[in-house]
């Protein structure tokens, strides 16, 4: 009896550890994950070609249309006048914007006056004797020699003759070196070649000048030039005189109406543009000022307008094709914006998507759905 109670216990543990085993086996195995394909939804619009006003819209720094760089070509210790030299100061044409010490320069162009007015006190009793007919000239021209005045230029000799006899006194080398000695003294005070203000001043009173020292920069107020950059290839599309319609970034209450003056006829080699100048007149325009300009060019045939972050790379957009997939279409870019572009190249009932999707690639199954 107690050999079969033994034989029983055996099968029984056998036959428990038995379940035991695979109970834990099959508590290990690990559920395979179910794959879904998340196929992303692709909002599209189908191309259509048609007529589409380009409105060029680019930023420029304003600059003066007249404007002058101030510099020495003598050499001195500056003098004060009777407005400051600061930047802001107007001037009216004429008025002294810059005066340098000259004493010793005028007395040495007086002093060479002096001889050009000796050589030809005597020369006149000679040329009375030998050319009675022109000593009225230059008897005339002595009376009224006036050594606080520019000299006016000497008689013009009737004959060969009366030429080489006045040269040979030396009063044409003398006189021509007197002009150009007051020709010098005149740089010794910078005079204002038009109403402006100044908006640059490197000097001040008291200051020692050196020839060629820049000494500040004046400006016309009244009227500046808008300096743009437009693509090469809307070039064709702008007209000399044509009205530019010109706002302020920073306060859009503040408009100009400019008019296109000049086109440059170089196209910069790293950017593909041209600049074009627009002249403007008006209050509240500034030197350096940064201004938003509006061009209306001509219209441009058989063109698509879509949002610019659409395009790739610079030259391609997504397209879905008739099997419901993405694809690059290669397009060329007419004009872009600030939030559209203008491309031609794409077929007419084109599917064109409407909206960027995250991660696309050319071959990317989408559900396709009109936008509205």
């Amino acid at each position: 009896m107690r050999p079969i109670i033994t034989k029983l216990l055996a099968v029984l543990v056998l036959a428990g550890g038995f379940f035991l085993m695979k109970t834990l086996i099959a508590s290990k195995k690990k559920n395979k994950p179910s794959t879904t394909v998340n196929i992303p939804t692709a909002f599209v619009s189908m191309a259509q070609n048609k007529i589409v006003p380009i409105n060029i819209t680019e930023n420029g720094r304003l600059s003066a249309k007249h404007k002058i760089d101030l510099f020495a070509e003598v050499q001195g210790v500056m003098q004060a006048t009777s407005k400051d030299f600061k930047p802001g100061t107007k001037y009216r044409k004429g008025e002294i914007l810059v005066r340098i010490k000259s004493d010793d320069f005028y007395a040495n162009l007086q002093a060479q006056k002096s001889v050009l007015q000796n050589l030809i006190t005597s020369m006149l009793p000679d040329l009375k004797l030998d050319y009675p007919d022109a000593y009225p000239n230059w008897d005339n021209y002595l009376k009224s020699f006036d050594m606080s005045k520019p000299m006016a230029e000497l008689p013009k000799p009737e004959t060969d003759k009366e030429k080489f006899f006045i040269t040979g006194r030396n009063i044409y080398t003398t006189y021509y070196n007197t002009k150009n000695l007051e020709i010098v003294f005149q740089k010794y005070a910078l005079k204002a070649p038009y109403n402006g203000i100044l908006t640059e001043a490197l000097v001040t009173p008291g200051s020692l000048v050196r020839a060629g020292q820049k000494l500040g920069e004046f400006i016309n107020p009244s009227q500046y030039e808008l300096e743009l950059a437009v693509s090469k290839t809307l070039i064709n599309a702008i007209n000399i005189g044509q009205e530019v319609n010109v706002t302020n970034p920073d306060n859009s209450s503040e408009s100009w109406v400019g008019q296109v003056t000049r086109i440059n006829g170089k196209i910069n080699p790293a950017t593909q543009t041209i600049q074009i100048f627009v002249l403007l007149k008006g209050t509240g325009l500034r030197e350096g000022m940064y201004l938003e300009a509006n061009v209306s060019g001509k219209e441009k045939l058989d063109a698509l307008e879509i949002p610019r972050n659409l395009l790739i790379g610079g030259t391609d957009i997504y397209v879905v094709n008739s099997d419901s997939a993405l694809a690059l279409a290669h397009v060329e870019v007419v004009h872009k914006s600030r939030s559209t572009i203008i491309i031609q190249g794409v077929e007419n009932s084109t599917w064109v998507l409407a909206k960027p999707i995250p991660g696309a690639y050319a071959g990317m199954k989408v559900n396709v759905k009109l936008e509205d």
